[in-house]
């Protein structure tokens, strides 16, 4: 792996910690303004000091955050549906050339593995791993579900592992049970982030973050469960006291309601 890689993966994962806290905030790529995310600056600017790096597209980031921002982003690349639609129907959206014009640390897709348009989604990972590759940007691979995909240790190592063969430096996916740590393991030295997914309880929230990175998760991309939480500052604290400080759902539950 060259050196500017290394540099990229090493800005968005913590080398001291070796751990990491994303903010998810590019939900609009499908959901338009979603709860939340109407005003996407004067949500997300307010958390970016307590995040690691920021997943978004690059109209978010042109539009509602200053370029003196100093924190990685992962962008955002492939698109083409809305929630209207077929969700696996994408395409890519940004070239690699704007990916680095924005200064990227990494960029993005969603590879829908059983979706209808399965080898679509790994065609465009493929091709944005090969570019990634020319220009030393690493590439975040999204095992996304759909509405009808199932989450279990099978069916997520089976997408996982596939993403990996492909050449994607990280990999995300879901927590699931039992059996979360042989997913992680599936994927050799590819780091795994979880997604956050829908909005839960701030408690049980807390407590997947927990079971990931005890079963070998590196750290978590969350997005609705803390930009629609009724404390979103509180709670992504008590997520980094989780990820980063290795501490207790009880004790990151106290950090959350604190206001």
């Amino acid at each position: 792996m060259e050196w500017g890689m290394k540099n990229r993966l090493s800005r968005i994962i913590n080398p001291k910690s070796g751990r990491l806290v994303m903010l998810a905030v590019d939900h609009g790529y499908f959901q338009g303004p979603t709860t939340g995310l109407r005003d996407l600056g004067k949500t997300v600017n307010p958390l970016l000091p307590y995040a690691d790096s920021l997943m978004i597209t690059r109209g978010g980031l042109r539009n509602w955050i200053s370029p003196a921002m100093d924190k990685p982003v992962v962008l955002r690349v492939s698109g083409g549906q809305s929630i209207l639609k077929e969700l696996s129907n994408e395409i890519i959206t940004t070239s690699i050339r704007d990916a680095i014009r924005i200064n990227a640390s990494a960029v993005t897709c969603s590879v829908y593995i059983g979706g209808e348009y399965e080898r679509q989604s790994i065609e465009n990972l493929s091709r944005i791993v090969n570019e990634g590759n020319d220009y030393g940007i690493p590439v975040l691979a999204v095992t996304a579900v759909g509405k009808d995909l199932v989450r279990d240790a099978k069916y997520l190592g089976l997408a996982c592992r596939i993403c990996v063969e492909l050449g994607a430096h990280m990999v995300k996916t879901y927590y699931c049970e039992p059996d979360f740590d042989k997913i992680v393991k599936a994927c050799g030295n590819v780091p795994v982030v979880i997604a956050g997914g829908k909005k839960i309880e701030e408690r049980a929230a807390l407590q997947m973050a927990k079971d990931a990175v005890t079963n070998g998760a590196v750290g978590v991309d969350m997005g609705r469960n803390i930009f629609q939480s009724d404390n979103p500052i509180g709670m992504i604290k008590a997520v980094r006291a989780i990820v980063h400080e290795g501490s207790s759902v009880n004790e990151a539950f106290k950090i959350y309601k604190k206001k």
